[in-house]
């Protein structure tokens, strides 16, 4: 049947001449309405009579093919449906392409033949828009195994999951890291080397002096490679999650907001004892688990698997702090822990389903649309944070200026010895 057909063998509608651009877009809008609505013969017509009109515009061409194949597949006219969109795949790229090539590759599976519909849905991925790209996948993961190809199936499931292996800005901040810290270790007996650590660490005289940045590169460097290890051990493990939830560049403004915490909080409250390690980040990465965990619910099986055992994690490692004799610095625990906390109590996961997100409001046309939160949250909840980190630096300040802390002669052993052990999984 030639795609200008109309479903159920009725007659074609006779072309009503050119139509504007303006004149098709209406009648486009107007059968979208019908097939919406469930009347699929009168949206089939409407889309008919726009594919019936010589007008010569690609994308109008692309969607009214796109809806009279929705329209005669609601009709039982399965072949009509899959020419229609495949005839969509062969014409320019537009917003149809798409969601056309999703829908030959569905025909192709209820027709059998896999194989095909194993390429189309590569296609589909290729132009998949990020929210998609997990559902994607696990398609393709179930049809490898169809295929028999198991390999390709464990691959695909891990790519849904989003555990397949992938540059992400987690493996980033743990190279860059891990690098740094080898490299003052392995060279500490050397003024080059002791220069590198007194220039990184959490000095808090300097702090006080306004050497901001060391609030960050603190996480730098690590007190021995057993510090290192424990604690990269723990940020692969929590790392890749927020990542997952919130998306990497959030992910980046988290850690480095957890970092800034958890170092002014040792900067007000941990004494004169410079401080290294990246604890009080890890700490924040914790808390914006558990808090988003707790109030938010994200619907992710195998993150709630670790979810559930990072309170305990938590309470453990603040005891080991108290029980250290100072040896390791809690105020940049707690401090990080705090502040993830609150920006996952703030900010919901936007990159998962959550229960919330499960609550939907009808829209416009009786579209369901899911309530998503204010877009400036995410700003006033850093902001809050940032105001936190402030208030902060200046009491630490204050405090130094007053007298009120001691400064005992500086020594390049570490307060942070021991950071949060490897979880469980």
């Amino acid at each position: 049947m030639d795609h200008t057909g109309s479903p159920g063998g009725r007659a074609d509608p006779s072309p009503q001449g050119p139509l504007s651009r303006a004149d098709a877009e209406s009648l486009l809008q107007r059968a979208d309405g019908l097939l919406r609505g469930g009347d699929f013969a009168d949206a089939a017509r409407e889309y008919v009579r726009i594919l019936s009109a010589p007008m010569g515009d690609p994308q109008i061409t692309a969607a009214a093919l796109l809806g009279l194949g929705e329209a005669r597949y609601r009709t039982d006219d399965d072949a009509g449906a899959l020419a229609n969109w495949q005839s969509v795949t062969q014409l320019p790229e537009s917003a149809s392409t798409y969601p056309a090539w999703r829908n030959v590759a569905a025909a192709q599976v209820r027709a059998g033949d896999l194989q095909g519909a194993f390429a189309s849905y590569k296609e589909a991925d290729r132009r998949a828009p990020p929210q998609d790209k997990a559902e994607i996948a696990n398609r393709l993961g179930w049809l490898s195994k169809e295929l028999g190809n198991q390999g390709a199936a464990n691959r695909y499931f891990a790519k849904g999951r989003g555990d397949a292996f992938q540059i992400t800005l987690t493996k980033v901040i743990i190279a860059v890291t891990v690098v740094i810290s080898l490299t003052v270790y392995l060279t500490q007996d050397s003024p080059e080397g002791q220069q590198l650590l007194t220039a990184l660490w959490l000095d808090k005289a300097a702090v006080a002096g306004g050497e901001y940045w060391r609030l960050w590169t603190v996480t730098l460097v690590h007190a021995d490679w057993l510090h290192l290890l424990f604690n990269m051990w723990a940020l692969w493990i929590v790392g890749p999650l927020v990542e997952r939830w919130y998306g990497p560049l959030r992910f980046l403004i988290f850690y480095l907001a957890c970092a800034a915490t958890g170092s002014v909080a040792s900067f007000a409250f941990g004494g004169e004892a410079p401080s290294v390690g990246a604890s009080g980040a890890i700490f924040g990465m914790f808390g914006v688990i558990a808090a988003a965990s707790w109030i938010h619910h994200p619907v992710d099986r195998y993150a709630r698997a670790i979810a559930r055992q990072i309170g305990v994690l938590i309470l453990i490692n603040l005891a080991f702090g108290f029980a250290s004799a100072g040896m390791i610095d809690n105020a940049a625990h707690i401090g990080g822990l705090l502040g993830g906390l609150w920006l996952g109590a703030v900010i919901p996961p936007s990159r998962v389903a959550t229960m919330s997100s499960y609550w939907r409001r009808a829209g416009p046309e009786g579209m369901d649309r899911v309530a998503r939160p204010p877009a400036v949250l995410p700003v006033l909840a850093v902001g809050a944070l940032a105001f936190a980190v402030l208030a902060g630096l200046a009491y630490g300040t204050a405090s130094r200026d007053d007298g009120v802390l001691s400064a005992p002669e500086r020594t390049a052993s570490s307060t942070v010895r021991t950071s949060a052990p490897p979880p469980p999984g």
